[in-house]
């Protein structure tokens, strides 16, 4: 990772997406004026502040591509037989990516509403939702999301998804999905990362 930037992050200031996201005081130190993202990233995972990765990469990736980390994350998390809710607040989110018109985007969130936004697949949903457009209803005046707000509903996704399941797997599961994360940021679809354990 050292010395390059990811191909998909659009500054090459990892100072630029540390402003309106969560950091730990510890992750605060480690970022530096000229610090690449892909650096900055690296610091982050050799200290072990796997949380503060995810708050980042959430922030740093393109709201598809972060969307699109959210879904990867949150199918891990199904396990066998999903309610049905879970399944399409999925797969609407899939959709959005795949087809990112105003339509997919506000049935995202109408089959995020349908679940009790207690699995990483209603956060998918919803960061789709989150990505833009308006947030109120259609014919109304608009009102645009913050900008920040997509990444919050990415990581409300990949944190729910490290611990839903087997959360004594935590770390392993912040590993994998922080390596996703990076296929993601460079050009890749973070599916030939693959779980290292059953459940991971």
């Amino acid at each position: 990772m050292s010395g390059h930037n990811f191909k998909k992050v659009a500054s090459p200031a990892a100072e630029t997406f540390s402003r309106d996201i969560e950091l730990s005081a510890e992750a605060k130190s480690l970022l530096s004026p000229q610090l690449s993202p892909a650096d900055f990233l690296e610091g982050l995972l050799a200290a072990g502040h796997y949380g503060d990765a995810v708050n980042f990469m959430a922030r740093a990736l393109p709201k598809r591509e972060a969307t699109w980390w959210a879904c990867l994350c949150a199918r891990s998390a199904l396990g066998e037989n999903p309610p049905a809710p879970y399944v399409q607040a999925l797969a609407a989110a899939e959709q959005w990516v795949y087809t990112p018109s105003e339509e997919n985007r506000r049935l995202a969130m109408a089959a995020a509403e349908a679940t009790p936004f207690d699995h990483p697949a209603a956060w998918a949903a919803v960061a789709a939702f989150w990505s833009g457009g308006s947030l109120a209803p259609e014919n109304v005046p608009a009102v645009p999301p913050a900008d920040n707000l997509n990444a919050k509903a990415v990581i409300g996704a990949v944190r729910l998804a490290v611990v839903i399941r087997e959360p004594e797997k935590a770390a392993e599961k912040y590993r994998l999905f922080l390596e996703q994360a990076i296929d993601i940021a460079n050009g890749g679809d973070g599916r030939k990362v693959a779980p290292t354990a059953p459940g991971a």
